[in-house]
């Protein structure tokens, strides 16, 4: 099968394990996080224009979690297919389609007729963000080499809570004066400004295409190291080559790696909390502290820049954890759950104290995706960093599509929030005692120049065959 490239190839190559001569890659990162911004930009503004869709749709609180839902339903198997294209197609052309057809619902959901037209709309909008997430992550994970990857991944997913920031303070102002239909358009064509500056902009790193055209039937250890960063974080005894395309069950069983499985319900819990925020977040600071529609969302604006802040604070943390890229997802676990808690207590009804929480709950509720991808990126296998990103975060988009509704429907039954908040509480702290256990505390810091970064899980023999695979590339390159 014939493998597309993308962009020139005269650019100098990274020495494997080292600081990284390619001034192009910051381009890389911008571009990324942008794309991000613009992809997720209107479905991350639903939560904020909860009232004004109210009002011009008479919505429960349950059907404003199922617009929510709508949006992560197909990715619940795109993300598997985005994985595998990627994995043999690259990411300038997959993550461009993916944000235009983004761009492309949106625009034509600037048309809809109602609340039932909405809901296929941002069916649309899910199958083309499900290339996004994980061809953004891998696109920046082939560039930045694994010293530096935890602060890159950061930045690039602080594009969400960005974009997410930017839509809160614009589209309920959009919505209110000029109709939900004309912040639909305005979704779109910030998407489509996204899908165009990332299929102009992105090139691969000139290493993962010359490793492509030598031979894509296989994919030596050494090879991967000297050819993308990210490879190295995850590396085998140099002794066998892995088939480009195994059995479909021989690669589900990466969710059994300890360093998979932490992911994978971190994860869960986490989208959960997030989903929160988006979904209760305004109703809950209007119908509890009194808040009018907006100074709601000048609170959620910063719960947003919180997260962004979080998203790079929290990766930069993992890069020089001694405790590994997963410590950070740890502390953002109790950190969220304690807000929780907080908030399902009369003190949590008080405006500034609410304020508060939220923003606390942005920082490590929104935040703590950073570090997360970045050790979910370095927990892959060589060559199948796409597939494996796919995979869980296909995996974890059962929680994105239920919690919503779920959410919404406990603060419909109940009559209050205390119900919704408990149920997040309990849930990411039971993670942490689960998680939390049977980890293995890194020894010496094993990332940096050329020495490869192991995620949690990792083994004393897997460390001496990562140094072994590390001291033959870097002799393969002197």
């Amino acid at each position: 099968m014939s493998h597309h490239t993308d962009g020139p190839t005269d650019v100098p190559t990274d020495v494997p394990g080292g600081p990284s001569p390619l001034p192009y890659r910051w381009t890389i990162l911008g571009v990324a996080t942008f794309t991000q911004a613009a992809a997720c930009f209107f479905v991350q503004g639903i939560g904020a224009m909860a009232v004004p869709l109210q009002n011009a749709l008479d919505l429960s609180t349950t059907q404003l979690g199922l617009l929510l839902s709508a949006s992560q339903l197909v990715p619940l198997i795109g993300l598997l297919v985005a994985g595998e294209l990627l994995d043999r197609y690259g990411e300038r052309w997959v993550v461009g389609i993916g944000a235009g057809v983004v761009a492309a619902g949106l625009l034509a959901g600037s048309l809809a007729r109602g609340y039932a037209s909405l809901l296929v709309v941002l069916l649309v909008v899910g199958a083309g963000y499900s290339a996004i997430q994980p061809g953004g992550s891998k696109s920046v994970a082939a560039w930045f080499e694994p010293s530096r990857l935890g602060f890159a991944m950061g930045v690039r997913q602080a594009g969400l809570p960005l974009g997410g920031a930017v839509a809160v303070a614009v589209l309920p102002v959009v919505a209110a004066g000029a109709g939900w239909r004309v912040a639909v358009l305005v979704g779109g064509l910030v998407a489509l400004a996204g899908a165009v500056a990332f299929a102009a902009l992105y090139r691969r790193p000139p290493g993962a295409v010359a490793k492509r055209a030598a031979g894509p039937v296989g994919e030596d250890p050494v090879a991967a190291t000297a050819s993308a960063p990210v490879a190295a974080a995850h590396v085998s005894a140099p002794t066998a080559t892995a088939p480009v395309s195994p059995p479909l069950m021989d690669r589900l069983r990466l969710l059994r790696e300890p360093a998979m499985a932490k992911a994978l319900l971190s994860g869960t819990a986490m989208v959960s909390v997030h989903s929160g925020i988006g979904v209760l977040g305004a109703l809950y600071l209007h119908d509890v502290t009194g808040l009018g529609a907006g100074a709601a969302g000048t609170v959620l604006v910063a719960a947003q820049l919180a997260g962004m802040l979080g998203r790079i604070g929290l990766a930069a943390w993992s890069d020089r954890s001694r405790a590994g890229r997963y410590r950070p997802v740890l502390a953002s676990m109790v950190a969220a759950a304690a807000a929780l808690v907080a908030l399902a207590t009369p003190l949590g009804g008080h405006p500034l104290v609410a304020a508060l929480l939220l923003a606390w709950l942005g920082f490590f509720g929104i935040g703590w995706y950073g570090p997360w991808v970045a050790h979910l990126a370095e927990a892959a296998p060589p060559g199948r960093t796409g597939f494996a990103l796919g995979l869980v975060m296909a995996v974890n988009q059962v929680a994105v599509i239920l919690a919503p509704p779920a959410l919404g429907l406990l603060r419909d039954t109940t009559g209050g929030y205390s119900a919704a908040w408990s149920a997040l509480a309990v849930a990411t702290a039971g993670t942490v005692a689960v998680t939390a256990r049977g980890g293995k505390r890194r020894g010496p810091k094993t990332s940096g120049p050329g020495r490869p970064h192991l995620g949690p899980g990792a083994d004393d023999g897997t460390a001496a065959d990562a140094r072994r695979v590390g001291a033959t590339a870097r002799r393969s390159v002197a």
